[in-house]
């Protein structure tokens, strides 16, 4: 389970540290691919291969699907941990991201996201702004 927020640098070869308490979750090997939001989604090899079996499975006739398996799946990198617990993320990720210097490693449960931090403080700011308007949204799907 991953949870929490943290910052880290990324450095001039495009690395990014892990959080100590995220490391031996991922030490099997991760995915690292196009998120949604302009982040970038981290997943262990388990949940990636669960959710690529779900994505493969889509409709294909159907051009939102296509294009979705196509976000996710053509944009996926191994992300493997280094000894010092970084993970190498490519360029045309770094890019797609707009990852600067300071980078959010975010916890969230089953899944790391990567945020240019600037971005973040954006897209947190506009959701607390709005969070008791999501909160009416998760009570009609019963949350």
């Amino acid at each position: 389970m991953f949870i929490g927020e943290y910052e880290h640098s990324l450095d001039e070869k495009g690395r990014v540290a892990v959080p100590a308490k995220f490391r031996k979750e991922l030490s099997g090997g991760s995915i690292v691919t196009r998120g949604l939001d302009r982040c970038l989604f981290m997943f262990t090899r388990a949940e990636w291969d669960a959710l690529a079996k779900k994505l493969v499975a889509l409709p294909l006739a159907q051009a939102n699907s296509r294009a979705f398996v196509r976000l996710m799946l053509a944009g996926a990198a191994d992300a493997d941990l280094d000894d010092q617990g970084r993970v190498l993320i490519p360029e045309y990720l770094r890019r797609y991201g707009a990852l600067k210097r300071q980078v959010i490693v975010a916890g969230l449960y089953s899944r790391v996201e990567l945020w240019d931090a600037a971005l973040w403080g954006r897209y947190k700011a506009k959701a607390e702004s709005a969070s008791e308007e999501i909160a009416e949204k998760l009570g009609e799907l019963g949350i």
